[in-house]
């Protein structure tokens, strides 16, 4: 099974790293980089060479939020899928992440193992590189 390309945007540190540890544990993921704020994440998907299968954000961030990340990403060439884990999962924000280009969203409290369902899924046979 290939493995997913992914960026994480993630304010807390030992979120961050337990995430990264059992996703790339339970999960067919390789996480190549992690920002802790909208602009050094949208930086980095921006910068020519950083394409990724997948970019899971984080609603709120220490600077920015999660919103501001998924409307540039979803404009940017080489941002595969992208989804939200956020504890603010509510109808309103789902909708809303939904419009700005999420292509799905997780409840970080009740949703951990649908994310990596939805990680294993798309690292089925096909490559999931760009958008379809």
């Amino acid at each position: 099974m290939p493995l997913l390309n992914t960026y994480l945007v993630e304010d807390s540190a030992v979120i961050r790293d337990n995430l990264v540890a059992t996703l790339q544990e339970l999960a067919p993921v390789r996480v190549l980089g992690c920002a802790a704020d909208e602009a050094s994440a949208v930086q980095w998907l921006a910068a020519p060479g950083h394409g990724v299968d997948l970019v899971i954000v984080d609603l709120f961030l220490h600077t920015g939020s999660g919103l501001g990340v998924l409307r540039a990403a979803h404009a940017l060439p080489g941002v595969g899928r992208m989804a939200v884990l956020s504890n603010y999962a509510t109808p309103d924000m789902r909708e809303r992440c939904l419009q700005l280009g999420a292509d799905r969203v997780f409840d970080k409290s009740t949703e951990i193992d649908a994310l990596i369902d939805y990680c294993v899924a798309l690292a089925g046979p096909v490559s999931v590189s760009g958008r379809s």
